[in-house]
C-alpha cells in the first residue's frame, strides 16, 4: 500500500515545500502556504525501467500536416462572442473569473441556453448550489434554458463519466460548464476540495478531457484577495482562455476582460449591463462611459484608451482641494496611485503647478480600471484644470504619454482613437505632434503639442508658471 506524505504548498505561487514556513521563499507572500497530503506512487523495477527506457512518439513535418479549421459557435451574445475571438472554439477550455456575486454563473447560465437553443448539447454541473437554486435563478433569465441539463456534483470521475456517456441526451456533449473549479475534488489526491493540489489535478484533466472529446469546457474560479484567480496561476497556464469578469456591485454594467487568449487577442473587453433578466451586452461602450457627461466642470477631460482592438472613450476626473491637516491625501481610483504620484511630480516639476498643500483625487468614470499611458495627458490636464477652477474644452479629447521632461509623447493607433472620438461628437483633439495622423476624421481640429507647458497653456487659459 502507498505511503502518503505531506508537503506544503503556496496558495499564491504554487511552491512546495517540505515543512511550514510564516513566508514563501518563492513570492515572499506571508501566512500562504497550506498543507497537502500526497500519494507516493509505488512501482516495481521492471515498471521503472520501462518508464526510464521512454516510448518514441510520432513525429511529423508542418508541412504534412492537414485539416481544416473548425469553425466557431456563435452565442449570440455579441460581447461575449467578441472577447473570444469571435465565438467558441469547439474542443477548448476557458477559465472565467470573478468576486462572488458579479454575475459569473448567470452569464454562464445565459451561455448554456444559447448554446443548447443552437443545437449544442450543454451539461451545467453545479457544485455549489442545489438543482433548484439553478433553477430560481434560470427562470428569472430572458433565455429559455429548461432544456439545459444539469448535474449537481462534486466528484470528478463522476462528471467525466457523465459527460462521456451522453446519458444526458443521448448526443455528442457540445459543452461542459463546472461552476466552480474549486469544490471539484478527484478520488486520486487526498485532500480537501479547493487546495491547490485538487484545483490543479482537476483542471488539468478536464483540459485533457476537452482535447480528447472535442467538447468546450467552461470554468469558473474564485479570486483570491488580491485579485487573482485562486488556484493559483498554474491554473491560468493550463486553459487555453483565461476571462476575468469585473465590476462595481453598486453599478449595473460589468465588464468581461481576456488576460489570455489562445484563439484571439489579449486585453479584449466586453461590457454588459446587469438587469433582471440577466446580463445584457452594451453596443457602444463609449456612450456608457461618457454619455453623461453634460455640463462639464473642472478636472473632467476625456481621453480615447485602446482595449485590445477596441477603442473605448472613458472620462478623467479630478479634485484637487486644500488639505485640511496633515499630510495630504492622494486618492487614485481605477488608475495606478504610483501613475499618479508620478504624474504629480511631473506637473511640479515641469509645469510648475504645486500640489504639495492640496488634497488630489483622481477617478475614472464608470468603475474602469486604465493601465495604458496614453491616459497620462487627461490626467495632468483634469488636475491643473481643477487647480486653477477652470473647465478644459467641452468637446475635447487628450492623448499622449507624459514623460519626466515634461514632453508629451505619441501613442499607437490614433486614428481608430480618433474615429472612435468623432462618432461621440468630439471636435479637438490635444497630442504630441509627433503623431498627427495622415486623415483626420469629419471636421475634428486636431492639435499637437510638444510639452506640458504648452497643453496647459492651449487648455486652462493660463501658461504654466517657471518652475523653481
Amino acid at each position: 500500500m502507498a505511503r502518503a506524505r505531506t508537503v506544503y504548498r503556496c496558495t499564491d505561487c504554487g511552491a512546495e515545500f517540505p515543512k511550514w514556513a510564516g513566508r514563501c521563499e518563492r513570492c515572499n507572500a506571508w501566512n500562504t502556504l497550506a498543507e497537502e497530503t500526497v500519494a507516493v506512487v509505488v512501482t516495481s523495477k521492471r515498471s521503472a525501467a520501462r518508464a526510464q527506457s521512454g516510448v518514441i512518439g510520432n513525429v511529423v513535418q508542418l508541412g504534412n500536416v492537414t485539416g481544416a479549421e473548425t469553425h466557431r459557435w456563435k452565442t449570440g451574445l455579441d460581447e461575449f462572442d467578441f472577447v473570444l475571438g469571435g465565438g467558441i472554439v469547439p474542443g477548448s477550455m476557458v477559465l472565467v473569473g470573478g468576486e462572488p456575486g458579479i454575475g459569473k454563473s448567470t452569464l454562464l447560465l445565459q451561455v448554456a441556453a444559447r448554446l443548447e437553443a443552437g443545437g449544442h448539447p450543454t451539461l451545467y454541473v453545479s457544485g455549489e448550489e442545489s438543482a433548484l437554486q439553478v433553477k430560481l435563478r434560470a427562470d428569472r433569465l430572458s433565455e429559455d434554458a429548461t432544456g439545459v441539463e444539469l448535474l449537481t456534483e462534486t466528484s470528478l470521475e463522476t462528471i467525466l463519466a457523465t459527460a462521456s456517456s451522453g446519458a444526458h441526451s443521448g448526443e455528442a456533449l457540445g459543452a461542459l460548464i463546472i461552476d466552480s473549479i474549486q469544490t471539484v475534488h478527484t478520488e486520486l489526491l487526498e485532500g480537501a476540495p479547493g487546495n491547490v493540489g485538487q484545483v490543479r489535478e482537476c483542471a488539468a484533466r478536464l483540459m485533457r478531457f476537452a482535447k480528447d472529446s472535442g467538447t468546450t469546457v467552461f470554468v469558473i474560479g474564485h479570486v483570491t484577495k488580491d485579485g487573482g484567480i485562486a488556484g493559483p496561476k498554474t491554473l491560468e497556464h493550463i486553459v487555453d482562455t483565461v476571462l476575468y469578469f469585473e465590476g462595481d456591485g453598486t453599478l449595473e454594467h460589468r465588464i468581461l476582460r481576456a488576460t489570455k487568449n489562445r484563439f484571439g487577442s489579449v486585453d479584449e473587453i466586453g461590457v454588459f449591463r446587469m438587469v433582471p433578466s440577466g446580463l445584457v451586452p452594451v453596443e457602444n461602450p463609449s456612450a456608457l462611459f461618457v454619455g453623461d457627461r453634460r455640463d462639464v466642470a473642472s478636472g473632467s477631460a476625456v481621453c480615447a484608451l485602446m482595449e485590445g482592438t477596441r477603442p473605448v472613450l472613458v472620462e478623467v476626473q479630478a479634485l484637487a482641494a486644500r488639505a485640511g491637516f496633515g499630510t495630504p491625501q492622494r486618492v487614485a481610483s481605477g488608475i495606478d496611485s504610483r501613475r499618479l504620484a508620478l504624474l504629480l511630480a511631473v506637473l511640479d516639476k515641469r509645469g510648475g503647478f504645486s500640489c504639495a498643500q492640496l488634497d488630489v483625487f483622481c477617478n475614472i468614470v464608470g468603475g474602469m480600471r486604465v493601465q495604458e499611458p496614453a491616459v497620462d495627458l487627461a490626467v495632468v490636464a483634469a488636475i491643473a484644470s481643477s487647480v486653477v477652477d477652470r473647465p478644459l474644452p467641452a468637446h475635447a479629447i487628450f492623448l499622449g504619454e507624459l514623460g519626466l521632461g515634461g514632453e508629451v509623447r505619441p501613442v499607437s493607433q490614433v486614428e481608430r482613437r480618433l474615429s472612435e472620438a468623432a462618432k461621440l461628437g468630439m471636435t479637438q483633439a490635444f497630442l504630441s505632434d509627433r503623431a498627427m495622423p495622415r486623415r483626420i476624421p469629419g471636421d475634428m481640429r486636431v492639435i499637437g503639442v510638444r510639452t506640458l507647458s504648452d497643453v496647459l497653456q492651449r487648455t486652462v487659459g493660463i501658461a504654466a508658471p517657471k518652475p523653481t
